[in-house]
């Protein structure tokens, strides 16, 4: 695609978790917690039906009033569960930190992540694969409807890390037209990792740019 936008010399940069810093979560792992989560409730829930919510990533809130459930109480289970089930995952092996990541070490700027998991997480992630110190902000959704409704494409978790960041003179590096989008949203550049998972994926978003791997970025940025 032509690159376009402006110059590279941003203040800060900020990036997406999921497919861009570590690989993507198994979606089985996601739809067993579905699954594991209607049970906790005493309700069992067609697989199919938990595999549409997590490959649409919608709250199933209608789901839990027709099975008599308070949404909310619901959700946070759901959360709960999907970031425990989660964190097994990585213990197992899955989740790994993609090689290039090494590569941020050289940004000489303040770097943030903001991801639409849960922030239990993206703590737990930054912890286990100990990058937590190279950046100044994360940000995940909070166990909670309001959280969840505040999930990119909405901007308000990224302009949280820009505020903490204190610039909004910042480039966002997604893996998903959602976080092109939720740049565009926030008044700030983005750039798509264009990973083997999305290599084929067209966008009806554009972003500012694209790059192939996190050394190509560092490259894009002159660092």
């Amino acid at each position: 695609m032509p690159e376009r936008g402006r110059s590279c010399a941003y203040e800060a940069v900020v990036f997406d978790m999921d497919g861009v810093v570590v690989e993507p979560t198994d979606r089985a792992v996601l739809v067993d917690a579905v699954v594991d989560t209607f049970a906790a409730f005493g309700v069992e829930i067609d697989r199919g039906f938990a595999e549409r919510t997590v490959a649409e990533d919608f709250v199933p809130v209608e789901a839990a009033r027709d099975h008599g459930l308070d949404p909310e109480a619901f959700w946070h289970q759901r959360e709960l569960t999907a970031s425990l089930a989660q964190q097994a995952h990585v213990r197992d092996g899955g989740k790994s930190l993609y090689d290039d990541v090494a590569a941020i070490r050289d940004l000489d700027r303040p770097l943030a992540l903001v991801s639409n998991n849960q922030h239990a997480t993206v703590e737990y992630l930054l912890a286990h694969h100990a990058i937590g110190d190279r950046f100044e902000s994360a940000r995940g959704r909070a166990p909670t409807l309001a959280g969840a409704a505040r999930r990119k494409p909405e901007p308000d978790y990224l302009e949280a890390a820009l505020a903490d960041l204190g610039t909004t003179d910042a480039l966002y590096v997604g893996d998903s037209e959602k976080d092109v989008v939720a740049a565009t949203r926030a008044g700030i550049d983005s750039a798509y990792l264009r990973r083997l998972h999305v290599a084929d994926v067209d966008l009806s978003a554009e972003p500012t740019f694209e790059v192939s791997d996190l050394r190509a970025l560092l490259d894009r940025l002159g660092a």
